[in-house]
């Protein structure tokens, strides 16, 4: 019964700043790496941020560095993804997940449904 779910996206214009959230439930994923995917129609999942177990760690795409920051709150068994500066271009569903290993691909062991981040011009 282990399950994510997204929450927080929204229409924002291009500049803006918007934070987006996954809560997990069903178990603890205290020590499980959290991560962030997002994908548009037409294309391949792509990997966002990620951070490790111990939130000591993190992983950035070169797309988002400097304006995105990945974090997670253990005890609320959260993980956010505050973004600033969004472009056009960040339009995208975005997908929480959670696997054993901080990596950049997309094979992660558990997955939400998605949150939908439209960036206006």
């Amino acid at each position: 019964q282990a399950q994510l779910v997204e929450s927080g996206g929204g229409l924002v214009q291009a500049g803006g700043s918007l934070r987006i959230s996954c809560a997990a439930s069903g178990r603890t994923f205290s020590s499980y790496a959290m991560g962030w995917f997002r994908q548009a129609p037409g294309k391949e999942r792509e990997f966002v941020a990620a951070i490790s177990w111990s939130g000591r760690a993190t992983l950035y795409a070169d797309s988002v560095k400097g304006r995105f920051t990945i974090s997670r709150d253990t005890a609320k068994n959260t993980v956010y993804l505050p973004m600033n500066s969004l472009k056009p271009g960040d339009t995208d569903v975005y997908y929480c997940a959670a696997h054993t290993m901080l990596v950049r691909t997309t094979a992660w062991t558990y997955w939400g449904k998605g949150t939908l981040v439209t960036v206006s011009s």
